[in-house]
């Protein structure tokens, strides 16, 4: 004789609004598997421009949210998500919190800002290119809390001659 299946409860609440989520939209969403190469931030802000694309009716974009959100993850992050304590996210904010604090830890942060702060242009490098590359650390780490005087000073510190 075989134990019954049993599944823990979700960690997510879904509000009492009804969802009908189209099988098309599944295949359309970006996975994100929790590896270190990869960028939560963007995998949020990619996520959301979909479900804003395929609003449903009268349903709310967070419960949209909340509820496709966890197709979008796999291996790792999926394993993530199924050990939160049960019904412990009630909302979208609640959930990307979650998510940013597991997927996007203070080292990591930490990195980015010294990137940031000690920013410096490469030997022979053209502005243009020096720029897109400051820019693409700062995007990297939209949450920095550098005011943006002080970025402009990082980035012309960065580029004068050493």
């Amino acid at each position: 004789m075989h134990p019954p299946r049993m599944s823990a409860p979700s960690c997510i609440v879904p509000p009492t609004e009804q969802l009908v989520i189209r099988p098309y939209l599944v295949p359309l969403l970006l996975t994100f598997h929790g590896m270190e190469s990869e960028n939560p931030y963007a995998h949020i802000k990619e996520f959301e421009d979909v479900c804003n694309t395929f609003q449903e009716g009268g349903a709310s974009i967070d419960l949209m949210r909340l509820k496709l959100f966890p197709f979008t993850l796999k291996d790792k992050a999926k394993i993530w998500l199924n050990s939160l304590r049960p019904r412990s996210i009630r909302t979208w904010t609640d959930l990307q919190a979650e998510f940013l604090k597991k997927f996007f830890p203070t080292h990591r942060t930490n990195g980015l800002k010294r990137q940031i702060s000690n920013f410096s242009a490469k030997e022979n490098e053209k502005f243009y290119e020096c720029w897109e590359r400051y820019m693409e650390a700062i995007n990297a780490c939209p949450h920095h809390g550098f005011d943006t005087w002080l970025l402009v000073s990082y980035f012309y510190d960065g580029c004068l001659p050493q």
